[in-house]
């Protein structure tokens, strides 16, 4: 497996919003069984509509650097960089793998390579989120392994 890592282009986007989507469809469908349908439903009508907008917003902003990991000149995972100076801080703002390329390292790489960027950014710290339910193991377990620490946070939602 050769993996590549490059700047994000216009041409890329319908390939990382399109791995996205099959990336986080069972992040979805866990946040519906922790949730309930009906809490679940009121805050997300339709996720495939909403994530598809939130990756094309964070792929476009100007704020954010975005990389593709390609193998084979075929997209299989993006990541997203925020930077943070006044806190000295970099974020992994989105990351996503292709599920056909998950478990070959490519999150990894992905994480790695931001690291180095961030680092080379001049920040001194960097952070990544995601959610605590099972649906998010596998990216909880990926960051933990890459030697993040994990600050638990409890976030509560109520249906009115």
């Amino acid at each position: 497996m050769e993996l590549q890592i490059d700047l994000y282009t216009e041409q890329h986007r319908a390939a990382v919003v399109d791995l996205s989507l099959r990336a986080w469809e069972p992040v979805f469908v866990s946040l519906e069984q922790v949730l309930g349908a009906m809490l679940f439903r009121a805050l997300v009508p339709d996720w495939r509509i909403s994530q598809q907008k939130a990756v094309e917003d964070v792929c476009a902003a100007a704020e954010n650097h975005v990389w593709v990991a390609l193998i084979a000149d075929a997209v299989v995972g993006f990541v997203a960089v925020r930077l943070h100076p006044e806190d000295t801080l970099g974020e992994i703002y989105m990351i996503a793998v292709d599920p056909a390329a998950q478990g070959q390292g490519v999150g990894s790489a992905l994480i790695g390579f931001a690291l180095e960027w961030i680092r080379a950014a001049g920040m001194q710290v960097a952070m990544v989120e995601t959610g605590g339910d099972p649906g998010h193991a596998p990216a909880r377990h990926t960051y933990e392994k890459n030697g993040f620490a994990l600050l638990p946070i409890a976030r509560y939602y109520k249906l009115l």
